[in-house]
């Protein structure tokens, strides 16, 4: 029914239609199964629960925060403790439900990592450990190179581990930076990743491509660990990467939103994938972390983006929320 506005002069509303969004986009609870949240502020926590996030994992393998290069393997225990030892304080904080990812990061070189890979298991039977990660191989290590043949090794048994465990693995895909428009590396500019790029070694796969060769050598471990394509979650997706892991294996390819200005990933290539290969493999991310420039809220904004691009909203709730409840097997 056309409505007449007792206005001076004929406003937007009574010369056209609007469009009338569902209600329950803006209800749609989420997961987040790969962010370093227990890095960031108090009040970026809150972000999450304020943006409707029911639970995440947050990753305790992070090379960032170790005191030391090359690492030690007390190094990395340490930061598996911390975060264990803040979980139950942030759960009560920031009301959503939290778990852990541990695991053996191969972004710098980790000395007497046999030491590690015997203390894993362990960890990874506590309820509080939703996965093993972040994990895979990384071409290029900062500070100390790790030799390619010690990477897959690592890569490899703690695949193994999180089979054992009936758990799935979290592996950091390395993004190709080659074409982008990154601040830290324009002089005079504001940096947005508190890392000393200069330190980064040589990489240590010969390759043209090494994005998609790193992949195919994380598939390669999966493989020869035994664990199954749908217990391995490749992080940090794009288009390109889209189009080897949907096409060649049963994997879940997840998508970090939280900071495009370094991916350059947006929720068009995440609506562009679902549309291609449909939604039943893809997940969101945020991996927010207190070492970059990154959007807590980005991941609510790519839900209704998804909408306005044309994914329905039982498509996007599969998504965000169901999908990743398969992964994580939460009942």
């Amino acid at each position: 029914m056309d409505t007449h506005y007792p206005t001076n002069r004929p406003i937007d509303a009574e010369q056209g239609a609007t469009t009338t969004f569902p209600t329950e986009l803006t209800n749609i609870p989420w997961i987040d199964v790969h962010n370093h949240a227990h890095t960031l502020s108090w009040n970026d926590r809150e972000k999450f629960a304020l943006s409707g996030c029911e639970s995440m994992v947050m990753m305790a393998a992070a090379y960032y925060w170790t005191p030391y290069k090359p690492v030690k393997p007390q190094d990395v225990q340490y930061l598996w403790d911390d975060a264990l030892n803040r979980l139950g304080q942030i759960k009560q904080a920031h009301v959503f439900d939290a778990k852990l990812g541990i695991g053996i990061h191969t972004g710098a070189r980790v000395d007497e990592y046999e030491v590690l890979l015997e203390r894993l298991p362990a960890y990874c039977t506590l309820d509080d450990v939703a996965a093993v990660g972040e994990i895979g191989i990384t071409a290029e290590q900062h500070v100390a190179q790790w030799p390619l043949d010690d990477q897959k090794h690592v890569t490899r048994r703690q695949m193994e581990i999180a089979d054992d465990n009936d758990i799935p693995a979290i592996a950091h895909t390395p993004p190709d930076l080659s074409d982008v428009e990154i601040p830290f590396r324009e002089r005079g500019m504001i940096p947005g990743y508190e890392l000393d790029m200069e330190q980064q070694q040589p990489s240590v796969i010969d390759a043209a491509d090494e994005r998609r060769a790193a992949i195919e050598l994380d598939i390669e471990c999966k493989d020869e660990a035994g664990l199954p394509d749908d217990r391995l979650v490749l992080s940090h997706a794009d288009q390109e990467a889209a189009s080897y892991v949907m096409e060649s294996t049963d994997c879940y390819l997840s998508f970090t939103v939280s900071y495009p200005w370094l991916l350059g990933v947006t929720p068009q290539d995440v609506a562009a994938v679902i549309e291609k290969y449909g939604p039943d493999r893809v997940l969101v991310e945020t991996d927010s972390a207190g070492i970059l420039r990154s959007d807590v809220f980005a991941f609510k904004r790519t839900i209704f983006e998804l909408y306005r691009l044309g994914i329905d909203v039982d498509t996007i709730r599969q998504v965000v929320y169901e999908n990743p409840r398969d992964v994580l097997r939460t009942d």
